[in-house]
């Protein structure tokens, strides 16, 4: 039985993320303090102490979560817990490929902060988001998408698990399919804290002003196989892990596939490593009989290392 990694994306984010380990490990000391030097300010504090809405900033979400992540990936590693493979979801994707050595943090760090401003730039605030639909079927989001594109620019962004589906698109379609969703019997569907339509057409500028972003820096192979979101297959040489980048931008993100194709391949656990729980429930959904774990405080490592003592992989 293989043991994956799995990262959070944009979402996933709170103030107080990474204390904990920061304060009991030099390990997650030295990547914060390096993450810090790396934008020349403290990003730390604004992990551990907020304010909430400056955390919420895309420009800001993104590299916090990115580094908290990698932070909790330190004190996981110092158990000698290793992967066979790792996803990661959106933002995600990034912390993947620096544990699995394709990217250099510092330059994720970077990456990512610049990352953030080109999609915080690519829509005027308040034009366009991101909603969940809950409870229908991929032919009913279709169809609610089809109906709602008479009001502006709308796209499926996300597949998370069967039965939640993330649009992307300008806010009038985007309030349109909300309606369009109940009538065809969605179960619920949440306005995401979100400052843009990420994983749409809309940010196809975002994804050729990255391109150049990304000629700029190394890229290496992968030390282990890394799902890309794009297409739920492994990138395995730096060329594909490029494109992949841009391409991310505006495409949807596959996770229920990617979920689908890493359990096929012999992944019967998975550690979900960074702030928060979401990836794990949606794993779930996608394969009840996987073990799903987390690691973001002493707490929840103490309870992972347990898990994968149990399942024999410590």
């Amino acid at each position: 039985m293989k043991l994956a990694f799995v990262f959070p994306g944009q979402g996933s984010q709170y103030p107080g993320m990474g204390r904990e380990f920061c304060e009991e490990y030099p390990e997650a000391r030295e990547v914060f303090a390096a993450a810090d030097a790396a934008l020349d300010f403290p990003l730390s504090t604004l992990c551990f102490e907020g304010p909430k809405e400056e955390l919420q900033k895309t420009i800001n979400t993104q590299p916090a979560v990115l580094v908290t992540s990698i932070a909790c990936l330190a004190v996981l590693r110092l158990s000698g817990v290793e992967a066979a493979a790792a996803a990661g979801h959106s933002l995600g994707e990034y912390t993947a490929l620096v544990a699995a050595q394709a990217l250099d943090f510092m330059t994720a760090v970077r990456l990512t902060r610049r990352r953030g401003q080109l999609l915080q730039e690519a829509v005027p605030l308040g034009s366009g988001g991101m909603v969940a639909v809950l409870g229908l079927g991929r032919k009913e989001v279709e169809a609610v998408v089809q109906a709602a594109r008479a009001h502006g620019v709308i796209e499926a962004a996300n597949f998370n698990a069967p039965g939640q589906v993330v649009l992307a698109g300008e806010t009038p379609a985007l309030e349109a399919a909300v309606v369009a969703a109940k009538e065809a019997g969605a179960k619920k569907c949440v306005i995401l804290p979100v400052s843009g339509p990420f994983h749409s057409s809309l940010m196809r500028r975002a994804g050729e002003l990255f391109a150049l972003e990304l000629e700029k820096v190394t890229v290496k192979k992968p030390v282990f196989p890394v799902v890309a979101n794009v297409n739920a297959g492994y990138l395995t040489t730096a060329a594909e892990v490029r494109h992949a980048l841009v391409r991310q931008i505006s495409s949807p993100v596959l996770w229920e596939e990617s979920i689908r194709r890493l359990v096929r391949d012999g992944v019967g656990v998975f550690v979900e490593v960074g702030p928060g729980k979401v990836l794990s429930g949606l794993i779930k959904r996608i394969a009840p009989d996987v073990i799903c774990c987390n690691v973001e405080d002493r707490a929840s490592l103490n309870t992972t290392l347990q898990v994968l003592k149990k399942a024999g992989l410590r």
